[in-house]
């Protein structure tokens, strides 16, 4: 009995006559990553020059509060990458590298050795974003403290960019970068290659090792072998330095990229559990009534702050993943007849790493809706702040636009518990719509040589949506309860 999943169908919007102009020229990119690292340098300066008062200040009420509402709400779950496109940390290494600002050139500045076959991988990023989790709650409310992460994260991409090939930084490194990239798979804009027949035939390969147009693919990615978007940074690099216009920009249905058999990875699976696990914790900490929680939070280096960490780690590194574990043994064991009977075995790694790795990324729709349902409730309560932050960025006394004076004000607040629910309710399903097809794939390539059951993907996939659905029921406690 054969299952299969429905083709996705896609748009092309390089067709478009406007479009596809604006995506080769370099000066609409350009102009937004100049504009991007200026807010950057500023909000540096800021934290260091300006008012310790994080609700007064630049560097926290722009960054932590407007872009992270750009970003969580709009730009990841629209454009995936496109955030990376404009991003304002790696850029300085970049030019660096390619000793030009705008116009190309394949010659350049430093080692450019390749990145260690070893690291190449998001385990890196995976321990950046732990490390900058776990240090959170001082990072997003002092600016001081804000402003020296930042700086650390330019300096060590310029030092990576003068050491090793492309943005190494980015694909390895940015802790910010892994979780985009994560999310990006459920995105309906992607770029992918018209023909792959062309471009087996086209033997130069100018979209990675680049032209006179443009340069090699900066995230060291061959276009035609790209079937998620996890590590497109939507540089248009490609699009510039293709000769046969063999470059799409697709518009396609949310989440495709999920549906993917080819390309899931055990450190893509545990990016989910730790996004996932942060988005319930931020919740806790942040928006819950448990002062004691989040005064351990915030104090670094104390015991209670040790002990705070200690639960956190175990939390998204064992506890979440362990008992997602445990589903997964659980639905394998009543798929298949074969094992009833052997039920130990089936606890081991082994033969469950496959389904574990697969079932994970239903875990990805289910995280980035709690992110959008926790940042509501955080963004909104807090943008109020912008406008006094406007016109006095550093808490200096100045009313640049008439609004230092603005009082705060939360908004929308009988209407934000009313979306995260909704919000949260169309995460569970869209998770357990991808558990389903996930195990209706496992199931087919497992009995591909004997009659399957069928009702094996249903007893599969039913303790890891039992999972999803406790989850989300943990999710609207906080949040809405």
């Amino acid at each position: 009995m054969k299952q299969s999943l429905p083709a996705i169908r896609r748009y092309d919007l390089t067709q478009i006559p406007l479009i596809k102009p604006v995506l080769r020229s370099r000066w609409p990119q350009f102009t937004l990553r100049l504009i991007a690292l200026a807010g950057f340098m500023f909000a540096i300066l800021s934290g260091i020059f300006g008012t310790p008062v994080g609700s007064r200040n630049f560097a926290i009420v722009f960054i932590w509060i407007g872009w992270w509402a750009l970003l969580i709400l709009f730009a990841v779950p629209v454009f995936g990458r496109g955030w990376c496109s404009i991003c304002p940390i790696p850029m300085p290494g970049e030019w660096l590298q390619q000793g030009a600002l705008l116009s190309p050139r394949q010659a350049g500045n430093g080692l450019s050795r390749r990145w260690p076959n070893k690291l190449r991988n998001i385990w890196l990023q995976n321990g950046a974003f732990i490390l900058i989790a776990l240090f959170s709650a001082v990072i997003l409310t002092q600016p001081l403290v804000s402003s020296l992460v930042l700086v650390v994260l330019l300096v060590l991409a310029i030092a990576i960019s003068l050491i090793f090939e492309r943005r190494a930084f980015c694909r390895y490194l940015c802790p910010v970068g892994g979780f985009i990239g994560l999310y990006s798979q459920l995105a309906p804009i992607e770029l992918r290659v018209k023909d792959t027949h062309l471009c087996a035939t086209h033997t130069k390969k100018t979209c990675y090792t680049g032209n006179a147009d443009g340069y090699g693919c900066p995230w060291q990615v061959f276009p035609a072998g790209l079937v998620k978007n996890t590590n497109c940074g939507t540089c248009m690099e490609c699009l510039r330095t293709c000769p046969y216009d063999n470059i799409a920009v697709n518009l396609r249905s949310f989440g495709s990229d999920i549906e993917q058999v080819r390309g899931r990875r055990l450190d893509e699976a545990l990016k989910a559990f730790i996004m996932l696990g942060s988005a319930i914790a931020y919740s806790a900490i942040m928006l819950g009534p448990w002062g004691k929680l989040k005064s351990a939070a915030y104090s670094v280096g104390s015991p209670n702050w040790l002990l705070y960490a200690a639960i956190f780690l175990g939390f998204i590194l064992v506890v979440l993943p362990g008992t997602f574990y445990l589903c997964v043994a659980l639905g394998q064991y009543l798929a298949d007849k074969r094992t009833n009977r052997h039920l130990p075995t089936s606890l081991f790694w082994q033969p469950l790493k496959k389904p574990f790795v697969a079932f994970a990324y239903a875990l990805v729709p289910l995280g980035l809706t709690a992110w959008i349902a926790f940042s509501l409730s955080f963004v909104l309560v807090n943008i109020s702040y912008l406008l006094p932050a406007l016109s006095d960025p550093l808490g200096w006394g100045w009313d640049l636009f008439g609004t230092a004076e603005a009082t705060w004000s939360p908004y929308l607040t009988q209407v934000v518990p009313m979306l995260q629910v909704g919000i949260l309710i169309a995460g569970l399903f869209w998770a357990s719509q991808t558990a389903r097809r996930t195990a209706v794939q496992l199931s087919v390539k497992k009995h591909s040589q004997i009659r399957p059951n069928a009702q094996a993907p249903n007893r599969s996939a039913f303790p890891v949506m039992v999972y999803c659905l406790v989850v989300t029921a943990i999710l609207m406690g906080l949040l809405v309860a």
